[in-house]
């Protein structure tokens, strides 16, 4: 089921308490998602609290100059792999100096498929402390509903991660 606005203002919510709670805080580097993701999260009040910032690195440029995933990953797997997204979290994390970063590459469609990566598959990795963990998932549905189906499975293993501290 595609999520709506007010579940994902929910989630938001929750992951927001439950950073204020540990007094952490997150920051997003976002491909195919555009900063959907950051905007779920600015979107409550209070949030500059446990919000460092977000990055959309949507072309490969950006993701080498601003996260500082390395050339060579790009080269061998594509912006849509897990070594790119686990780079991107890291380089997040590191760069905005925070506990915690979720990045997204994906492919929304309607082009941009292969056989190998078709439309709806999204990369995501999770960088918490020294730990990074990733997940592919493929999603159903035209582009909005690819990149909603992201923001959603994004905000509920960032809220799963930060209970699990």
């Amino acid at each position: 089921m595609i999520p709506t606005d007010a579940e994902l203002t929910d989630l938001a919510a929750s992951l927001g308490h439950a950073l204020r709670a540990q007094n952490a805080r997150v920051a997003t580097a976002e491909s195919c998602t555009g900063g959907w993701i950051a905007k779920a999260l600015t979107d409550i009040p209070g949030s500059s609290q446990w919000l460092e910032g977000a990055v959309v690195a949507y072309s490969n440029a950006a993701k080498l100059s601003l996260l500082g995933v390395p050339s060579e990953l790009l080269a061998a797997h594509g912006a849509v792999s897990e070594p790119v997204v686990r780079a991107m979290a890291e380089g997040a994390r590191a760069r905005l100096g925070v506990e915690l970063a979720v990045a997204v590459s994906g492919i929304a469609g309607p082009d941009g498929g292969t056989p190998d990566k078709p439309v709806g598959t999204v990369w995501f990795a999770w960088a918490s402390g020294r730990r990074t963990t990733a997940a592919r998932e493929l999603f159903g549905g035209d582009r909005e509903a690819v990149r909603r189906l992201s923001v959603a499975f994004a905000l509920r293993r960032l809220l799963a991660i930060v209970e699990a501290r």
